[in-house]
């Protein structure tokens, strides 16, 4: 019994690790995509702030490692990835487990809402340089061939770029299932062409030695301070290794990085070094240095391919990340599209998906090239890594209950680490840093304003709530007349009486003989199961109280929802159902105090623009009634 009992659990394992596997390998086109496409600038980049000596090589080879080591091993594949939200990473799903331990009313609270805020906001200034920066060096292979083809890459990659963002309306669904087969071509020949390269001047691997890389900054001072920033690049990927944890999960991440992108990055890094230390003519391009001239053409394809990839990887995880901002409520509600009837993350959305297209393309038209694009780059990336640092804390001490003495020292390493970065790039504001921290700083001014707006509106909705009884016994006395359906209230507050409901019934003196007062909530899980989706009690003869349970990884369906109340045993019917809307006009006044009235006014124009509630939670439209109201905010 024993044997068969070892048996069948080796065989699980078996599956297990085979799964896992399978996921690893899938991961390496999606989670590796942005950091695998480094090496095409980011060792050229660190080369172009000081002479290609042999110090220098070694010095910046072994930094380069060594940031590897340190921030995309340890602090992110070992310790960060543990840092799950059931399950989903990413800074906003950061901040969701946070907030089960801490409610946001408290002062560290709002802190850990503000830095997440701020975190996705950066994120999108990411989102529009890589891909421009991506596609850019891919093509610029095209001016090392010797054959006058410079002028052929800014209107090339510009093409590329159209077509990529043109495409998304299409879904990825089908094309991703070519993403991890091309990255892992990309790879492996990557790792040839490294080690091609070393075997001809092996005495590179010396770089491995950490007092290389001190020595090098000790001895350029100013210059290998500013030459951080360069080597940054390398790193830029690690958030977005996090924040598509929910797609593979940790461990085929890990597998994947350590057996796979990992080695085979540095081996190419170190390629680059010993190329360039073999002839420092190649520091101008390093990376198609190592190809022969006959396979120069086929590389340059497959690093145009291994970009799109990275491009395309980036893209979605913009889109997730709004889908998770609208869900919390950091964003209005916009219009989110599903792709593949079988896979929940694929998703597009428009606007952003336009925006995003638009700054992309404008972004490639000026700055021109990938050397001025990688002044810009990095500065989003590492002003994100120092927040994801401060918000590892809280998890540590809150949510893993480690003392906060041994949370402290763990952080403060990598917060040393992140600072050095931070600083660096901070010298790249005025070559072009400036562009994302813009960005970012609009986008922060739009969720606070957007989360803050959205809180005072409640709070002047629910100034006058009214006890369902009172209001039943008000309505009774009234003459209310019921008659035979099911009317549908949509609040968003768990009151017992919506305003809607009120003014409704005092207008018309008529209501159905079942009303439903649904409220939607989004929780900090990122999915809720369809058999905890429904929560629904009889406050009134006649009146019900429904949550609606979502996590802020799913899109609301108000419908299919309320269909669990039937096969519950209520006698509603949602197919003959009328939800009423209140479509509130918001009219900002100087005499209600809670927000500054630009605030005021920012709010109110996004909630006119935002998405209707009937589009939003998939309401079917010849079943909407809505009513105006204006009130003062």
């Amino acid at each position: 019994m024993t044997s068969l009992s070892a048996r069948i659990s080796a065989s699980q394992r078996t599956d297990r690790d085979l799964r896992s596997w399978q996921l690893g390998f899938g991961a390496i086109g999606i989670v590796y995509g942005d950091i695998g496409t480094s090496p095409l600038y980011a060792f050229r980049e660190a080369l172009k702030e000081s002479p290609p000596g042999e110090a220098t090589i070694l010095g910046l080879l072994s930094l380069i490692f060594w940031a590897l080591t340190l921030i995309v091993s340890l602090k992110y594949l070992i310790i960060i990835l543990r840092a799950d939200n059931h399950g989903e990473g990413g800074i906003l799903a950061l901040v969701a487990l946070l907030m089960h331990s801490r409610p946001e009313k408290d002062r560290i609270g709002l802190l850990i809402v503000a830095l997440g805020i701020l975190g996705a906001a950066l994120l999108y200034g990411d989102g529009a340089i890589t891909p421009a920066i991506s596609v850019l060096s891919a093509v610029e292979g095209l001016a090392t061939t010797g054959h006058g083809l410079e002028f052929m890459v800014l209107p090339t990659s510009v093409v590329i770029l159209v077509l990529l963002f043109a495409l998304q309306k299409r879904g990825t669904y089908r094309l991703a299932s070519w993403f991890a087969p091309i990255m892992f071509v990309w790879f492996v020949m990557i790792a040839i062409l490294g080690v091609t390269s070393i075997v001809q001047t092996p005495h590179v691997l010396a770089a491995l030695d950490p007092r290389y890389a001190l020595a090098f900054l000790f001895t350029n001072g100013v210059i290998g301070f500013i030459v951080l920033g360069a080597v940054f690049l390398v790193v830029t990927g690690a958030e977005a290794l996090y924040a598509d944890m929910g797609h593979f999960g940790a461990r085929p991440i890990r597998l994947a990085w350590f057996a796979i992108a990992g080695p085979c990055l540095l081996l190419n890094y170190f390629g680059q070094g010993a190329a360039v230390l073999a002839d420092p003519g190649r520091a101008p391009d390093p990376f198609y240095a190592l190809a022969p001239t006959w396979g120069l053409y086929p590389l340059i394809g497959l690093a145009t391919l291994a970009t799109i990839v990275a491009s395309q990887a980036m893209i979605s995880g913009v889109f997730s990340l709004t889908s998770q901002a609208v869900q919390l409520g950091f964003m209005p509600r916009i219009r989110i599209v599903h792709t593949s009837s079988s896979e929940s993350g694929q998703i597009y959305v428009p606007l952003v998906n336009g925006v995003l297209g638009v700054a992309t393309v404008l972004l490639a038209i000026g700055f021109g090239s990938s050397s001025h694009l990688a002044a810009a780059y990095g500065i989003a990336v590492s002003t994100t890594m120092v927040i994801t640092t401060i918000l590892l804390f809280f998890v540590m001490r809150d949510c893993w209950r480690i003392q906060a003495p041994v949370a402290f020292a763990v952080t403060a390493f990598f917060m040393v680490v992140d600072l050095v970065f931070f600083g660096a790039n901070l010298l790249k504001v005025e070559q072009g840093g400036w562009l994302p921290l813009a960005i970012a700083a609009a986008l922060f001014v739009v969720m606070v304003s957007w989360r803050r707006g959205r809180q005072h509106l409640f709070t002047r909705l629910g100034v006058d709530e009214e006890p369902i009884k009172d209001f039943v016994a008000r309505a009774d006395k009234q003459g209310l007349h019921r008659i035979p359906g099911t009317a549908v209230f949509l609040s968003p507050l768990q009151v017992d009486t919506p305003y809607l409901l009120r003014r409704l019934a005092d207008r018309t003196g008529v209501l159905r003989e079942n009303v439903l007062i649904v409220t939607v909530l989004t929780t900090d899980l990122p999915r809720v199961p369809a058999a905890q989706r429904l929560t629904m009690r009889e406050i009134a003869p006649g009146f019900y109280r429904v949550l609606v349970h979502y996590g802020f990884m799913q899109t609301p369906h108000v419908p299919v929802a309320l269909r669990l109340a039937q096969e519950a045993g209520y006698n509603i019917d949602v197919e003959d159902a009328v939800f009423f809307l209140g479509r509130v006009t918001l009219v900002p006044a100087e005499k209600v105090a809670g927000m500054p009235m630009w605030m005021k006014k920012l709010f109110s124009l996004m909630s006119h623009n935002a998405q209707t509630a009937a589009d939003f939670y998939n309401l079917p439209p010849d079943q909407v009634i809505e009513l105006g109201i204006q009130l003062e905010i």
